[in-house]
């Protein structure tokens, strides 16, 4: 029985006893105070013709005030139930009756599939990604609401629980490739347990919120158990380790000794202000420039004239010691650390993934949260200056915005910006469509939950497709390029196409960086493909 079902009847229910009690202390009071006995059936009858508003029979008019004051009370409860009816049967009866009609079960054939339970932001970049290599996907979502708003957009959905072994079957998960359970830490579990009743050997991914909670899952089933956020708040503290011991964070090993690495220019470094031509980085460095970030966007046709500045993430190739030469380049001039230099804002998981980290690295900071707890230096909102400025911001190199609601992260890199112009805002958001917003906002580096959530999943349901960056603004994947076979990477005019860059070919057990507009692409060659989310993913449509 479905929940308006129930609602129906609790009220039906509710409804027939008010009139029983209500035609009982009729019959009562017509005996007592109008000396007018009268039978149960007839008090009924008038019981009936008040509550639905259709007349009073013959009873009218009452000389008792005793009466009249009861039928003043029996208007009142009839028009207060009459109204009371709307919400609970015609209104959720008119709503099924015109609105979008969501299935309640997959009834085409549908195999290799991935079943994702249920939908949050995140699954956003799952399915774009799934969507780029033709895989189908069905969702498993209960409510109402959400469920037809994807149906609607697009998406293949049923509405149905995904906790119950029903729900599971109706997306066909016997004959699915994985299913995938990104919600509440408990519910997967949940989902877990009933998954594997219906389908012991179909692939179950997991994600959990708290990694201590991991342990679970796998008791429960999950064959794989992913922690995005701990691996988000990691690679937010390597920017700001980076940052104060002048070294790369993170770096992609591409072969021969190349690595692929983001490097941001700091506020107060010699390259602010000065173009890509004047600024020397190949000259001085002999590190190749792939594209940058600039205020959010990423651009993989720099022109000798962009102009750098506080902010730019450059994206770069070379070897190892090449890159520290670029990193001493983008580093300010005189970097005073002092105690309190490094404030962390929101001491969730990622924000204690983010101390930890810290703490590893012998580096202080001041941690502000919302809520008293351990290890919390600054209780308050970060959205007020008070706050920030409690914490040490005026005085602190770099603040890392660790908050769990995107919209109090963008207004709080707008005050800290405000607050303090040099000071490196690096933070974590959790939708994409966010990302350019704390950029704009003010954000020196910004990464989404969505973004590694959705690569974390698709680098393990999708065959062939290597993922290399989980955790860093562009995404570097490894795949074969069918389509440009027998073609050089100018005729099939990569970059014009998709936006995405390939930086190096995996051929015969050797690597090649040495790419260009003349390298042709030969039959088994894989292709190490760089760019933002969307550019790779282009890539793949159209030469995947």
């Amino acid at each position: 029985m479905s929940t308006w079902q129930r609602r129906v009847v609790g009220y039906a229910v509710f409804l027939v006893g008010v009139m029983l009690l209500t035609a009982l202390g009729y019959q009562w009071g017509m005996r007592v105070y109008e000396s007018d006995p009268v039978t149960f059936l007839h008090s009924l009858q008038v019981v009936v013709e008040m509550f639905t508003t259709t007349g009073f029979g013959g009873d009218s008019p009452w000389t008792s005030p005793q009466m009249n004051a009861f039928i003043i009370v029996m208007d009142l409860v009839g028009m207060a139930l009459l109204i009371g009816a709307l919400p609970v049967m015609a209104t959720p009866f008119l709503e099924d009756a015109f609105s979008t009609t969501i299935p309640t079960a997959v009834e085409e054939a549908l195999s290799d599939h991935v079943v994702i339970c249920t939908y949050t932001p995140r699954v956003d970049a799952l399915t774009a990604e799934l969507d780029s290599y033709d895989v189908p996907y069905v969702i498993v979502e209960p409510d109402r609401e959400q469920s037809a708003t994807l149906y609607e957009d697009g998406h293949r959905v049923i509405r149905a629980d995904p906790e119950s072994t029903e729900g599971l079957q109706n997306a066909r998960l016997s004959s699915a490739r994985a299913l995938v359970a990104d919600g509440d830490d408990q519910v997967d579990a949940s989902i877990v347990l009933a998954a594997k009743e219906v389908a012991e050997d179909v692939s179950v991914l997991s994600v959990v919120e708290e990694p201590d909670r991991a342990k679970y899952h796998r008791l429960a089933g999950a064959d794989q158990v992913l922690s995005p956020r701990s691996l988000l708040g990691e690679s937010l503290a390597a920017k700001v380790t980076a940052a104060l011991r002048a070294e790369i964070d993170e770096s992609v090993e591409v072969g021969n000794d190349i690595e692929l690495a983001e490097v941001p220019i700091y506020h107060g470094s010699r390259l602010v202000g000065s173009t890509l031509a004047e600024s020397g980085i190949r000259e001085r460095t002999g590190v190749n420039v792939i594209g940058a970030w600039f205020h959010g966007e990423f651009n993989a046709v720099l022109s000798p004239n962009e102009t750098l500045s506080a902010g730019t993430v450059l994206f770069v190739s070379g070897r190892s010691d090449q890159l520290d030469a670029l990193v001493s380049m983008t580093q300010a001039g005189l970097r005073q650390f002092r105690a309190g230099e490094t404030i962390v804002v929101g001491y969730g998981e990622v924000g204690r993934t983010v101390t930890g980290a810290l703490d590893d690295a012998d580096i202080s900071h001041t941690v502000v949260d919302l809520v008293e707890k351990d290890d919390v230096d600054v209780v308050g909102d970060a959205t007020e200056p008070e706050t920030l400025v409690e914490a040490g911001i005026e005085d602190a190199q770099t603040i890392v915005l660790a908050l769990s609601d995107d919209t109090t992260t963008e207004f709080a890199t707008l005050v800290a910006r405000d607050l303090a112009p040099e000071t490196e805002i690096v933070a974590r958001v959790n939708e994409s469509g966010s990302v350019q917003k704390t950029f704009r906002a003010g954000g020196d580096y910004v990464l989404s939950l969505a973004t590694v959530t959705g690569r974390m999943i698709a680098s393990r349901v999708l065959e062939g497709r290597d993922v290399l960056s989980l955790n860093q603004q562009v995404e570097v994947v490894r795949m074969q390029a069918p389509a440009i076979v027998g073609q050089t990477l100018g005729e099939a005019d990569v970059r014009a196409k998709a936006g995405a860059t390939v930086v190096a070919i995996e051929r015969d057990g050797d690597v090649l960086t040495d790419v260009g507009p003349q390298t042709e692409v030969t039959a088994g060659d894989r292709l190490v493909v760089a760019g933002t989310d969307e550019s790779v993913r282009e890539f793949e449509r159209y030469f995947g």
